[in-house]
């Protein structure tokens, strides 16, 4: 699935869409970065996409990046604005919780 979405990117078909299905395959696959790259470029395109905020921040926390928690805390959060405008509950109760979970971790609060 990876392979093929990457081949539509490579020829130029660069979407939201594609972006948050690449990034779903590279999580499936456990490249973390390169998932949080392709979410990010998701959000990038269309900054209304709560799936891919909340995508983004998972990813971003198991890169290993010096500052996952950060980024995946600024992700969440950002998703969670994005979910409550847009009146998509599960994903905001979703957000939610992983917003608490991340504090319990020690993440300083914003």
């Amino acid at each position: 699935m990876r392979e093929g979405l990457e081949k539509l990117l490579a020829k130029g078909q660069d979407s939201a869409v594609l972006r948050f299905g690449l990034g779903q395959a590279c999580w499936k696959d456990e490249d973390y970065a390169a998932a949080a790259l392709h979410l990010a470029q998701a959000v990038a395109q269309n900054p209304q996409y709560s799936a891919a905020w909340k995508l983004l921040g998972k990813a971003q926390l198991e890169s290993g990046a010096t500052d996952a928690r950060a980024q995946a805390q600024a992700s969440w959060q950002q998703g969670l604005q994005v979910a409550e405008q847009q009146g998509d509950t599960q994903t905001a109760k979703e957000l939610t919780v992983f917003l608490k979970r991340l504090q319990k971790l020690g993440a300083s609060p914003a």
